[in-house]
């Protein structure tokens, strides 16, 4: 398998609405291997729905600083920092600044990633958000 390298320039962004903002990044899928990772952009003051996935996830703070929000509890998070949650747990981040853009970077643990959104109980392949 030939490895790939990609930078964000050129790779399609989905604008989420709400001043989040994701670009999916490589999707691979190789037995017990599989993944799906990508960026994701929180403008300041926003906040990701509270959502679950059908797979583990593993988000690091890139930039900017916040809240994550995981099964009912608030954790502070900055740059470097790593959470990881497992598959159907409620959670979200929250950008706390009043200025600068929070980005996280996440890694699904399948690429058949589903999020279902808690306040309307919609479930999207995260694949198909593209």
């Amino acid at each position: 398998m030939t490895p790939i390298v990609l930078t964000p320039q050129g790779l399609p962004v989905k604008d989420r609405g709400g001043g989040i903002v994701t670009t999916p990044l490589v999707t691979a899928g190789r037995g017990s291997r599989a993944m799906l990772t990508g960026i994701t952009r929180i403008a300041p003051g926003a906040a990701v729905p509270l959502h679950t996935h059908n797979c583990e996830e593993c988000v690091v703070v890139l930039s900017g600083s916040g809240v994550a929000h995981i099964d009912g509890t608030d954790h502070p998070v900055s740059p470097n920092d790593t959470s990881w949650i497992p598959a159907e747990i409620p959670h979200c981040f929250r950008n706390m600044s009043d200025s600068e853009e929070m980005a996280i970077f996440w890694t699904y643990a399948s690429i058949d990633a589903t999020r279902t959104i808690v306040a309307t109980g919609v479930t999207t392949r995260i694949d198909e958000e593209r």
